[in-house]
């Protein structure tokens, strides 16, 4: 009776090997389709973190030539500034030059020798003509040299015609007021006396 009691069992697990085996394949086949989509998974991760990091690339370049871009154009106003800032104020000094100018034209050449004091004078007038120019140049204002060229409608300003068929139609020949450029820029036009009816220049 025991012996065909263990034959029995031996029958009765023949089909739960078959079933654990079977249930073992199909856990394989399970993981293996976990693993296989975990990896497209994974391969989507990767295409997605390369197409953000190129993208945040392209970010950043464009960024850092906007602030080049800002950096240059802020150098470029911090240089203009700094070349015209004087304008206003220089202006308002042509006028001084003006006056020790005439100061200086006031006295005729023949009368300069015979007094010690107005010649004195005149030297002083000289060296503080001198100094003012020295200080112009050294802020970029100079003054134009005019004389013998034919007018420009951009630096001079006419102030008188004068017969002269020997020169150019527009040849400056007097300087009534000094012309001044600020860089290369117009700080004051020159005010001119020109020739007329010679041929055109």
């Amino acid at each position: 009776m025991k012996k065909f009691k263990n034959h029995h069992n031996e029958n009765q697990e023949t089909p739960n090997s078959e079933a654990e085996e079977n249930r073992e394949e199909e856990l394989e086949q399970e993981e293996e389709t976990e693993s296989q989509e975990d990896a497209v998974d994974e391969d989507d991760i990767v295409e997605a973190l390369k197409a953000e990091n190129q993208k945040l690339k392209e970010d950043y370049l464009r960024a850092y030539a906007d602030a080049e871009n800002t950096k240059k154009r802020c150098a470029q106003e911090i240089e203009k500034n700094n070349k015209y800032a004087v304008s206003a104020f220089a202006k308002n000094l042509l006028s001084v030059a003006d006056n020790l100018h005439r100061a200086l034209d006031s006295v005729p050449e023949e009368k300069r020798g015979e007094c010690e004091g107005l010649t004195n004078l005149l030297k002083g007038v000289e060296l503080t003509e001198a100094d003012l120019m020295k200080t112009f140049e050294k802020h970029g204002i100079k003054k134009m040299e005019i004389m013998g060229q034919v007018f420009d409608p951009n630096f001079h300003q006419v102030v008188q015609e004068v017969e002269d068929p020997s020169k150019p139609n527009g040849t400056i020949i007097a300087e009534l007021q000094t012309g001044y450029m600020l860089n290369d820029r117009i700080l004051r036009e020159a005010m001119v006396v020109v020739t007329k009816g010679g041929k055109p220049a």
